[in-house]
């Protein structure tokens, strides 16, 4: 038998603390992921996947044991600049991407490559540009894969929770010019006028709006860059279901006297009910650890949003890992709740084995058929 595998088909412990060992040592920040995806790709080979990247540096394995459903359980290599040495102390692997989102993601392949019961086709992927405002990589997979049975989306959320919901997003760019002027010459000057749209932004949000809640609207002034002449100024709004995007950027287009105001971006937010069969799949294998689960809601942004925009499928988001470490210098993850987090997500893929195939996939048809992007 493969040293990587026990003899009831699992993963072994020491693999899987190796793979994410081997995985954070490969520096993989943003526009920087094909090394990590090769190595993947090779690793997943030897687990049993058939494995390849795609055109936009995805790395995706598939293994298909019959014509069951497909589970799709996606996460991301790519993590925020500012690698750090990988080391291993007190039961703690350290390193950058430990927890958002390498220790998920890694969790993902140990699970799958160990599920040998699961009766259909289980498929991971690794995408790249998640931390960048467009995400790439899961926009790629929404328009060059059709829709799965059920998705997983991997993203630290503790070993013991499992995440419904994310607020969503909306990017803002405002750019403006005036002609050259004295400082005491009363008129705007070009980086008044970008503060002031910051002003207009808050005063159009109101005195509720908060980063901390998940119904309310928080925004932040990512960059401002302005002198007398000319200024531009980033602006991030995180949204609520159910916001209404075309009125807030009406609203602040018509409360400046000058400039130019761009939508870089915008991704609705998303939240799943208590009884979807992946939320309900995830607390099983919780509660199978011995664990009171714990449902929650987040106030960042995920692929979920992305993916969710699209596909009206059965999703969460899980992983192990404490949220809080995202981004920070000593970020790690605990190696007894990453191992815990292998084990929710094997016993979440044996339940989900029992949904139903989607009726639009012809029998006898591949599912996630790949389409070219246009």
């Amino acid at each position: 038998m493969n040293w990587a595998f026990t003899s009831s088909g699992t993963v072994t412990e020491t693999y899987a603390a190796g793979l994410l060992r081997e995985m954070l040592e490969i520096p993989s920040s943003s526009y920087q992921e094909h090394e990590l995806a090769g190595y993947l790709a090779e690793a997943m080979t030897d687990l049993g996947f058939r494995s390849h990247i795609d055109g936009v540096g995805n790395v995706i394995g598939v293994i298909e044991r019959g014509p069951g459903p497909t589970v799709m359980l996606l996460g991301h290599m790519d993590t925020v600049s500012g690698q750090f040495p990988v080391r291993s102390e007190d039961g703690r692997l350290y390193g950058r991407g430990a927890v958002d989102a390498k220790g998920p993601l890694a969790a993902m392949i140990c699970a799958a490559a160990g599920a040998a019961d699961f009766p259909g086709r289980l498929v991971v992927v690794g995408v790249v540009e998640e931390e960048t405002p467009r995400s790439r990589g899961a926009m790629a997979i929404r328009a060059t894969h059709d829709r799965p049975d059920a998705l997983i989306i991997g993203e630290p959320s503790g070993w013991s929770s499992v995440v419904l919901g994310y607020k969503g997003k909306l990017d803002l760019r405002y750019t403006v010019k005036c002609p050259a002027t004295h400082p005491s010459n009363p008129v705007p000057k070009a980086s008044e006028l970008a503060v002031a749209c910051w002003d207009a932004l808050v005063d159009l949000l109101g005195p509720d709006a908060s980063h901390g809640v998940f119904d309310r609207p928080g925004a932040t002034l990512c960059r401002l860059n302005g002198d007398l002449t000319s200024a531009t100024a980033d602006l991030s709004i995180r949204i609520p279901p159910g916001f209404d995007v075309d009125e807030l950027v009406n609203g602040l287009r018509d409360r400046l006297p000058a400039g130019r105001l761009e939508v870089l971006n915008s991704v609705a937010a998303c939240r799943v009910g208590r009884a979807d069969p992946v939320v309900r799949a995830l607390v099983s294998g919780i509660r199978r650890l011995h664990a009171r689960p714990r449902l929650v809601v987040k106030t960042a942004t995920s692929d979920m949003n992305t993916l969710a925009e699209v596909w009206d499928v059965p999703m969460a988001t899980y992983g192990p890992g404490d949220s809080s470490l995202d981004h920070a210098d000593d970020e790690h993850i605990v190696l007894s709740d990453y191992l815990r987090g292998i084990g929710v997500l094997t016993t979440a893929i044996s339940e989900l084995a029992h949904l139903p195939v989607r009726s639009d996939v012809r029998a006898g048809a591949a599912p996630l058929a790949v389409r070219s992007l246009r």
